[in-house]
C-alpha cells in the first residue's frame, strides 16, 4: 500500500502540504558537538523544517584497507586512510542525544542517515520521528525492511541504484 501522506514529527507531508525542507548537515560538524549544534541553529534560521546528520561508527562502516574515493583524496589528506578520516567525523552516542535536544529546543526535526542495524536501533531508542537511508541502502532490501519494521517513515535516497534495485527495496519496505 502506497501512502499518500506521511507525518514526520508535527509535519504532514502530502501533495497539498508546503515543501518539507531538509537541511543537509551530514558530517559537516567535523566531529565537533558545538559545531553540530550551530548547524542546527543555522538550519532553523534558514527556514528548514528538518536537519539531517549521519550516524555511524567508522569500524562498522568501512574496512581498515578501504581506499578513499577520488573526491576524498582531493579534499582531505591523501596520506590519511578512509577509516581514520571517518573516525574524525563520527560522534559519540551521547552527542546525538544532545543534538536531538538542541533540535527540540529550536523546533526543528532531527533526522540522521544510518548504515547498519545497530545505528537504526540506537536512533529508534532516541525516539527519532523517521529514518533516512543512504542510496547504498537502495541495493539492500533486507536493511530497508529492517528499518521499516520500526514503524516510522523511511526516506530512501536512490543515487545510482538501478530501477530494479529501487523497486525491490521499496517492495520490501511496503511488505513490512
Amino acid at each position: 500500500k502506497i501512502m499518500r501522506e506521511i507525518r514526520i514529527g508535527n509535519y504532514l507531508i502530502s501533495k497539498e502540504s508546503p515543501c518539507f525542507i531538509i537541511a543537509e548537515a551530514g558530517v559537516n560538524h567535523n566531529g565537533d558537538l558545538a559545531m553540530a549544534k550551530e548547524l542546527v541553529q543555522q538550519a532553523k534560521l534558514c527556514g528548514a523544517d528538518c536537519v539531517k546528520f549521519q550516524t555511524f561508527n567508522a569500524n562498522r562502516l568501512v574496512t581498515k584497507n578501504a581506499p578513499k574515493a577520488k573526491y576524498q583524496l582531493k579534499t582531505t589528506d591523501a596520506k590519511e586512510s578512509q577509516i581514520d578520516m571517518l573516525k574524525k567525523l563520527e560522534m559519540a552516542e551521547e552527542s546525538y542525544l544532545e543534538i536531538l535536544q538542541c533540535c527540540q529546543e529550536n523546533e526543528i526535526i532531527f533526522l540522521s542517515t544510518t548504515y547498519n542495524v545497530e545505528d537504526v536501533d540506537f536512533l529508534d531508542s532516541m525516539g527519532v520521528p523517521a529514518f533516512k537511508l543512504a542510496s547504498i541502502s537502495a541495493a539492500e532490501p533486507w536493511f530497508a525492511a529492517y528499518t521499516a519494521k520500526k514503524g516510522k517513515p523511511v526516506i530512501l535516497s536512490t543515487g545510482m541504484a538501478t530501477i530494479g534495485e529501487v523497486d525491490e527495496t521499496v517492495h520490501s519496505i511496503l511488505q513490512t
